[in-house]
């Protein structure tokens, strides 16, 4: 049986192990140092205020899944939207119904937290994740075009 749970401090090693599979399947080879990844994900989850949030799935003792969401506003009107930026199933627990839990549970938190929507994106050759999608019967909306400011063109500091 699979249970979806918040994410808390202790789950930071799993879930670096989680993410650097999810950067493999992204086709990334270079992933920082372990301690670096860990602050990250201390820094993100659990700072103060927490930069995101994070569901996980878990299969008995192994982590199968996770999904990261944040709250963006303004959404329709004055309202609130739930941003889901990842949502990552381990390759050994995909057709399990594991995705469709951290939906779900993604749904059951931005109904608590007043949400008027719920937003994400997907890869456009990413088919896997589109069929998925659909067949939580979530359509394609068209109305939007994606754009990222990144690297030379945003200014960083040290904290990477």
């Amino acid at each position: 049986m699979t249970l979806v749970a918040a994410a808390e401090p202790v789950h930071v090693d799993a879930v670096v192990v989680l993410l650097e599979e999810l950067d493999k399947f992204y086709g990334d080879t270079d992933v920082e140092p372990l301690d670096v990844r860990v602050r990250q994900i201390n820094e993100a989850l659990f700072g103060d205020p927490p930069l995101a949030f994070a569901v996980l799935a878990w299969d008995a003792e192994a982590l199968v899944g996770l999904a990261t969401y944040s709250f963006l506003w303004p959404a329709a009107g004055l309202t609130r939207s739930l941003y889901l930026k990842e949502l990552y199933v381990a390759e050994t627990a995909r057709g399990r119904g594991v995705g469709k839990l951290l939906m779900d549970r993604l749904i059951e938190i931005a109904a608590t937290n007043s949400c008027s929507r719920i937003e994400w994106t997907t890869d456009r050759d990413n088919t896997q994740a589109q069929r998925f999608y659909e067949k939580l019967g979530v359509a394609q909306n068209g109305d939007k075009i994606f754009y990222r400011l990144e690297d030379q063109l945003l200014p960083m500091t040290d904290a990477r």
